[in-house]
């Protein structure tokens, strides 16, 4: 069975390995991939179904109901931008569908503060080899990303 996981962002999926981060790219939080985002503005989307646990402008996690918890980090290190370049348009405790916004943000206004704009999706605290890619290439926001058996 397991969760089907959708890309929050359009861009081009990369691997996790591949993010600019040491803890994203060694998988200590969990496997998922990456997606390097296009430029312009975004809506971000909920990957799953479920509760919003956390919500912060940079970075949400969805638990879904059946107990699965997928976290979307928008960039690497932008909570230094204390919110700047992203709208919050849900709230903690809030029930979402995949696809549903959670998050509008500026890619391109990020990179201009000299931050990575890669997003990494991750299957929290799964083991490795929990997860199957099922995107490679380009991904419209909502589009399959992963599985997590």
């Amino acid at each position: 069975m397991g969760l089907a996981v959708v890309a929050p962002v359009a861009g081009t999926v990369i691997p996790l390995s591949e993010v600019p981060d040491p803890v994203f790219a060694g998988g200590l939080v969990g496997p998922g991939a990456a997606i390097a985002p296009d430029p312009a503005g975004h809506r971000v989307v909920a990957p799953v179904g479920g509760e919003l646990v956390k919500v912060k402008p940079h970075a949400f996690v969805v638990a879904s109901p059946q107990g699965y918890a997928v976290l979307v980090h928008l960039g690497i290190d932008t909570v230094r931008l204390d919110g700047a370049g992203f709208t919050v348009l849900a709230a903690p405790g809030q029930l979402v569908a995949a696809g549903d916004p959670v998050v509008r943000w500026d890619p391109a206004a990020v990179a201009t503060r000299g931050l990575a704009t890669t997003c990494p999706v991750v299957a929290l605290d799964a083991p490795a080899g929990a997860v199957t890619q099922v995107a490679t290439g380009r991904v419209a926001a909502g589009d399959p990303l992963f599985t997590w058996i």
